[in-house]
């Protein structure tokens, strides 16, 4: 690397470009002296670099790194072998090259971003970050099976960074380190299978008592292969499950395992779950996560609350060790019906004088809900909306359907009937894994639903990724 000079942007050396910031995709953003963007694959805000275009349009382009001239002091050398812009370089991570508490402060400001330059919101105050472990988190993956017959081995793992190869990966430093020391045993065993140019996937699931793998396989598999998956389950302490289809086709290879659950110590609550249901990646920092939520949902004896998109409970139960009832609403009858069975076995289970409040749960398409089937839900003094990336538009559009109607011209006349004794909720706690969806909706809360955007802040989910998860407060204003 060269020292550059110590001048400012506008005399740098022809060619050269400061990156001035980080994109969503973690690419360091630079503008040429025409104005045009430049996003560069590798590059680190305050760095000086040289690059190469690798697409370019009218008002943008992408280019690859090709020399840093002067270097961030955030820079760090990359821990995994498999990182890097290199051909067949592993695509599994982003930022390992950017240190990690800076990894956090770019995210956090990636979401202030999105929330003033899509929504016009800005948080009355910015929350602590939430971080932790940084290596070995990811206790949920979909690892790519790949037979290469020139190179006459089998891959196990990521895809290579733009590109549908597999990566050449023998080692996964963001895996738990059990995880890790299996992916070469894995290459081996489908190596020996006969069915192994069929097995185009395998999925992880780790509870907090066994490790679950799930074969995806196109065709029946037979017996002598069905005896090498039981005798590597035996050697490695591992469960196999099958998929010969879809999701629901998922089934264990023996039925005599431990079932899957994670625990949340601060509740006494256990989610019990299947190896393919969603479930956070990152189970430390989903502990954190849930309790700094309820503490800002801070639900009282005497509250009821909702929980939208409520999953398998995650936040449901927690919820019901705290509020007076609870609302459990999601899209899926049978994640309904397993939420249903986690608040039924940790009811039983719960020590005296410490009973989950009543909790229901209901069926609904939040994507398409309307005023009247909003109002049908019945009002909650407090809501938690913990949509997927598509965000919960339809919801805030309900409730900003009300607010407007309420303090338009007509007034609460413009409601249907069953609408004017319904309440909108004091207090709102929004758990987002898109900040461009989140920003789009708290655009609505703000300026059309009558809420104040009190606090956000960042969950650093996937360290090393250019993920953001972000969680964000909303109350009703006076």
């Amino acid at each position: 690397m060269n020292d550059g000079p110590n001048n400012d942007h506008a005399h740098l050396p022809p060619g050269w470009l400061e990156i001035t910031s980080m994109d969503m995709e973690a690419q360091g953003v630079a503008h040429r002296e025409d104005g045009k963007v430049v996003f560069v694959d590798g590059a680190l805000p305050g760095e000086w670099v040289s690059a190469v275009s690798r697409r370019s349009k009218k008002q943008w382009e992408q280019a690859d790194l090709t020399e840093i001239h002067r270097e961030s002091s955030q820079r760090v050398r990359p821990q995994c072998p498999h990182f890097g812009l290199h051909a067949g370089a592993c695509g599994g991570c982003k930022m390992q090259h950017l240190e990690a508490s800076a990894q956090v402060a770019a995210k956090q400001r990636v979401l202030e971003d999105n929330l003033w330059h899509l929504g016009k919101v800005r948080a009355e105050t910015l929350l602590p970050a939430i971080h932790g472990p940084s290596w070995g988190y990811r206790y949920r993956a979909r690892l790519a099976v790949r037979h290469v017959v020139k190179k006459g081995t089998v891959l196990v793992g990521f895809h290579e960074r733009r590109s549908r190869y597999i990566a050449d990966m023998q080692t996964c430093r963001i895996l738990p380190p059990h995880v890790d020391a299996l992916l070469m045993p894995l290459r081996a065993l489908i190596a020996a299978m006969a069915a192994r140019d069929t097995c185009p996937q395998i999925e992880l699931a780790c509870g907090d008592a066994v490790t679950v793998l799930v074969l995806r396989h196109l065709e029946p598999l037979a017996d002598a292969d069905l005896q090498l998956l039981r005798a590597f389950a035996q050697q490695h302490g591992v469960q196999w499950w099958l998929q010969p289809k879809g999701p629901d086709s998922v089934h264990p290879l023996q039925a005599d395992g431990v079932p899957l659950s994670y625990s949340l110590p601060e509740f006494g609550i256990t989610i019990a779950f299947r190896p393919t249901d969603f479930t956070q990646v990152n189970p430390h920092i989903n502990r954190v996560l849930v309790g700094r939520a309820l503490r800002l949902l801070a639900p009282r004896k005497t509250d009821r609350v909702i929980d939208w998109f409520c999953g398998l409970g995650n936040f449901t139960l927690p919820i019901a060790t705290r509020a007076g009832k609870v609302l459990g609403v999601e899209g899926s009858r049978a994640l309904i019906a397993r939420a249903r069975e986690n608040f039924d076995r940790n009811q039983a289970t719960a020590h005296a004088g410490q009973a989950l409040a009543a909790t229901e749960f209901e069926v609904s398409n939040l994507f398409e809900i309307t005023v009247q089937a909003l109002v049908a839900h019945g009002s909650a003094q407090r809501w938690l909306i913990d949509p997927p990336r598509e965000g919960a538009f339809a919801l805030v559009k309900a409730l900003a359907d009300i607010h407007q109607a309420r303090t338009g011209a007509e007034g609460a006349a413009a409601l249907p009937p069953e609408a004017q004794p319904w309440r909108p909720p004091e207090r709102i706690v929004y758990v987002s894994c898109n900040p461009a969806t989140l920003a789009r909706d708290a655009g609505l809360l703000v300026h059309q639903a009558g809420y104040r955007c009190t606090a956000a802040g960042v969950i650093n989910m996937f360290p090393h990724t250019a993920h953001v998860e972000s969680m964000a407060v909303f109350e009703r204003a006076a």
